[in-house]
């Protein structure tokens, strides 16, 4: 990946008020508005609404929450550390536990195409859970799949699911035909698997590592398609001829152009261009590790969650916060080819 030409920007975007009060686990926009889901260590999962910079509604669970999404414009569901998969619907203040996992719940999904609700649990499982049959959990659970190691992150594309594991395992599905993964592959990057997104034309995913690395996949086996795929470097820095590497926590794709933003434990945002292979941009430094990032549904919005994520242990550190960056065409477009000169 080319990073010369990549602008910074000035200021971090709008700082949402009444923030978490411990590390934010996750944040993302609403498929319809731009509400905006949150959840945290704090235990909490909040809707804000990021136009008026207003918190709309929190639900307290009994443990911290891992992550969380949205099911439509005012109900979501949310992945404890209490072993809990639980439906939070923001209009009623109501909330139903849809299930439960024998170890904390690290990633929530819900699809669309197949309406139904997917968790990764550290226990090692993926679990589907249809969020209509809520009496009780028995009757949501349809289905329990186990994986080769503790779930780190799930991404969904269509009927299409990719499980990253520990162990840099990762499981891809039809949500359609759950039995058995569609393939079983390895990262392709030497070190742990920190996120998983896929390409929003579904053609494959990019996944980030602990060692400052993001490698882009394609699920198409074919030889002309898999000698497309690469891995690159970003989040780290080098002064007097040491690297220092940090980890690559959040990855977002835009959802118009197809380019993506990355978030590091170095505080830095940067915009990316993965056909082109280059660096587009550069948000200015934020005070701390970036642990989430999520782009509105317009691709006008990014949300940028600045919150420390406990890599170098307990030590003093700024408070969390979240921002929101209006986001400028020049920021995520890409560039197009230059053509050559005519001979």
């Amino acid at each position: 990946m080319s990073s010369a030409a990549a602008p910074a920007s000035v200021g971090s975007g709008k700082e949402l008020a009444n923030p978490p009060a411990d590390g934010i686990t996750n944040l993302r926009f609403s498929n319809h508005s731009n509400n905006l889901l949150v959840s945290s260590w704090d235990k909490t999962v909040r809707l804000y609404d990021a136009d008026a910079n207003v918190l709309k509604g929190e639900f307290m669970h009994p443990g911290a929450v891992l992550d969380c999404c949205f099911h439509d414009d005012s109900s979501g569901f949310s992945a404890g550390a209490d072993h809990t998969v639980r439906r939070l619907v923001f209009s009623s203040s109501k909330e139903d536990v849809l299930g439960r996992h024998d170890g904390p719940v690290r990633c929530v999904e819900y699809s669309y195409a197949a309406g139904q609700v997917i968790t990764g649990s550290w226990d090692k499982t993926v679990k589907c859970w249809d969020p209509r049959g809520v009496s009780g959990p028995e009757r949501t659970l349809v289905g329990t799949y186990a994986q080769p190691e503790r779930v780190y992150s799930l991404s969904l594309v269509g009927n299409r699911l990719v499980v990253a594991t520990a162990g840099r395992h990762v499981n891809i599905y039809d949500l359609r035909n759950m039995s058995q993964p569609e393939q079983k592959r390895d990262s392709s990057l030497k070190y742990q698997t920190r996120c998983v997104r896929c390409f929003p034309n579904g053609t494959g995913y990019a996944l980030s590592s602990v060692e400052g690395r993001v490698s882009m996949e394609f699920f198409d086996l074919s030889e002309s398609a898999q000698s497309k795929k690469y891995a690159f470097k970003c989040h780290r820095k080098s002064e007097a001829g040491r690297d220092t590497v940090y980890p690559v926590n959040a990855i977002a794709f835009h959802p118009i152009y197809g380019t993506f933003a990355t978030g590091g434990c170095d505080g830095f945002v940067n915009v990316w261009d993965g056909i082109n292979k280059k660096r587009l941009y550069q948000y200015s430094k934020y005070a701390s590790s970036i642990a989430a990032l999520s782009f509105s549904k317009d691709g006008h919005l990014l949300a940028v969650a600045s919150s420390y994520t406990y890599e170098e242990g307990e030590k003093t550190h700024e408070p969390d916060a979240i921002f929101i960056r209006t986001v400028n065409e020049v920021e995520v477009k890409p560039k197009p080819k230059a053509l050559a000169a005519p001979q």
